[in-house]
C-alpha cells in the first residue's frame, strides 16, 4: 500500500535478465525533468533496469508550495520503497546530485553506490540564476502562446543560447506560469535549495566535474571527503555544468568504469 502521499511521476524500464542487477536511477536537476538525463540513461538499458523521475515540481509531478532536500529525498524514497528492488544506484545532476546525496544518508539500505554529475555538498548561495528567473518571470507575465514568442523574452536576460533552448523545454502554453515545472515554488525556495546541511554517507560516490565549470572548486575537497569518505572525482574537460548534455559519451564511459569497479572486486573476491 503506497499510503496517501503522492508518487512522483516516473519511467522504469526493467532489464528482462539481469534481475541481480542494481536499479540506476536517474535523477534530473533544477528546471529539468526525466528526459534531461535520457542521452545517458539508454546507454545503460542494454544491462541494467533503469528508473528516471520527475522530482516535485518538475516535469509531470506534483507542485507544491514546500521544497528542501527532505521533503525531495523523501518523495524519492517513496517512490525508491514502492517499486521493492532490492538495491539502487543513484546518478542525479545538480539539484538532483544533492538529492541523491540526501537518500543515501536517510536510507544507506537501499543504495549501493552515488554518482553526483557536478554538484558538492557544500552552500552555494546566489549563483547565477537570478538572470534565469528574471528571463522565466518575464514569460509569464507576457503569457505568450508559443516557444518562439518566449524566446526574445529569455535572450534580453540570458545570453547563453543553450540555456535558453534548455529552458524552452519546459515552456507549456497551457500552464499559468507558462512552464512544466512550478516556477514561484522553485524561486521561492531557491535559497534553500543551494543551501546545504551536512552528511556522512560511507558509500563509493564517484564526482563527476565539467572542467569549466565552478560548482566543484579545489577548495570543496575537504568537505567532500569528511561527507563522503568513500569518494572519487572524474574531470571532463572542455564542458561546463550540463556535462550530460555538452559531453554525453564521457558521462557515460565514466559511469560505466564506475560501475564495473564492483564486478570487478566481487570477480576477485570469488
Amino acid at each position: 500500500m503506497i499510503s496517501n502521499k503522492k508518487l512522483l511521476n516516473f519511467e522504469f524500464t526493467p532489464h528482462a535478465e539481469n534481475t541481480n542487477a542494481p536499479v540506476l536511477v536517474f535523477i534530473h536537476g533544477l528546471f529539468g525533468d526525466l528526459n534531461n538525463l535520457a542521452v545517458i540513461a539508454r546507454e545503460f538499458m542494454g544491462k541494467y533496469s533503469v528508473l528516471r523521475l520527475d522530482l516535485r515540481n518538475h516535469g509531470k509531478s506534483f507542485h507544491t508550495e514546500e521544497m528542501n532536500y527532505d521533503r525531495l529525498s523523501e518523495d524519492v524514497i517513496l517512490l525508491l520503497d514502492h517499486l521493492n528492488c532490492h538495491k539502487y544506484v543513484l546518478i542525479g545532476h545538480s539539484m538532483g546530485g544533492k538529492t541523491a546525496m540526501k537518500v543515501a544518508a536517510k536510507r544507506p539500505d537501499l543504495v549501493e553506490k552515488l554518482v553526483i554529475l557536478d554538484m558538492a555538498p557544500v552552500n552555494y548561495g546566489e549563483h547565477g540564476h537570478r538572470e534565469i528567473f528574471s528571463a522565466l518571470n518575464a514569460v509569464k507575465e507576457a503569457q505568450v502562446k508559443t516557444r518562439q514568442e518566449a524566446k526574445p523574452y529569455l535572450s534580453a536576460y540570458i545570453d547563453d543560447v543553450s540555456v535558453q533552448q534548455f529552458m524552452l523545454k519546459s515552456f507549456d502554453a497551457n500552464m499559468p506560469e507558462r512552464t512544466r515545472f512550478h516556477l514561484s515554488a522553485l524561486e521561492k525556495n531557491y535559497l534553500t535549495l543551494m543551501d546545504w546541511t551536512p552528511i556522512y554517507v560511507d558509500i563509493p560516490t564517484l564526482f563527476i566535474k565539467g572542467g569549466n565549470s565552478d560548482y566543484i572548486l579545489p577548495s570543496y575537497q575537504k568537505a567532500i571527503l569528511d561527507q563522503f569518505p568513500k569518494a572519487k572525482a572524474f574531470v571532463i574537460q572542455g564542458c561546463g555544468h550540463w556535462i550530460h548534455a555538452e559531453k554525453p559519451t564521457f558521462v557515460i564511459r565514466a559511469i560505466a568504469r564506475f560501475l564495473n569497479e564492483n564486478n570487478a572486486s566481487e570477480k576477485r573476491e570469488n
